[in-house]
């Protein structure tokens, strides 16, 4: 099948340089009063409550799922979109290499793609990018209600530059969210964390889970 000039577009963007995210502190999850994950975080955590929660959003297979469909187990949650010129793309890309990583490992690890773009990010669209990136990455999108409510629950910012051009570029946070069913969100990982850097973190939240199951 011949690669379309988009395909081009969205590997050829993988090289392009990306600005820097936004920060912010978190709650860390405990068990008791043990915080079971202590071993796995690389700096201080702390903040004003907690990040995450349920959404309901559309599949890139068009059915309409929630957070409990979608995180079954250890996943690591990004908010973007395709039309993004370079930073989503780089960055779902450290996600879907780190993965690759923890796959030989050993380690089942769902990264999930989330748009913030009802407009133009369609689940054909979001398909077509989720596929170039890894075959267990899913593609998220749904109405203007639903991501807002999503985007909401992780504390994400976007912000559309012109809505209405069907070229807008549109501003957002880009923090990777990993979370585990029941628990939740349990850490996030910002744009200067390296592929073996989080596959390292990830296997020991991992390990750290399965633990105190």
């Amino acid at each position: 099948m011949p690669i379309s000039t988009r395909t081009y577009a969205i590997i050829a963007a993988v090289a392009a340089a990306a600005g820097l995210g936004l920060t912010w502190g978190v709650t860390q999850f405990s068990a008791g009063s043990e915080d079971i994950f202590a071993q796995c975080r690389r700096g201080v955590v702390g903040g004003s409550g907690q990040l995450g929660g349920p959404f309901t959003l559309v599949s890139e297979t068009g059915e309409t799922v929630t957070d409990k469909d979608v995180v079954t187990g250890p996943s690591l949650l990004y908010f973007g979109y395709t039309y993004c010129p370079d930073v989503c793309p780089l960055d779902n890309t450290r996600n879907a290499e780190a993965v690759f990583l923890l796959d030989e490992r050993g380690y089942n690890v769902t990264p999930v793609f989330i748009s913030v773009d009802s407009e133009r990010d369609t689940p054909e669209t979001l398909a077509e990018f989720t596929d170039i990136m890894h075959p267990r990455m899913l593609g998220l999108t749904g109405s203007p209600e639903q991501i807002k409510a999503a985007s909401q629950a992780y504390r994400t910012y976007y912000k559309v530059q012109n809505p209405g051009d069907p070229y807008t570029l549109i501003d957002h946070s880009t923090q990777t969210y990993l979370v585990f069913p029941e628990i939740g969100f349990v850490e996030f990982f910002n744009r200067d964390t390296t592929t073996e850097q989080m596959a390292d973190q990830v296997a020991c939240f991992v390990d750290a889970y399965n633990a105190a199951k």
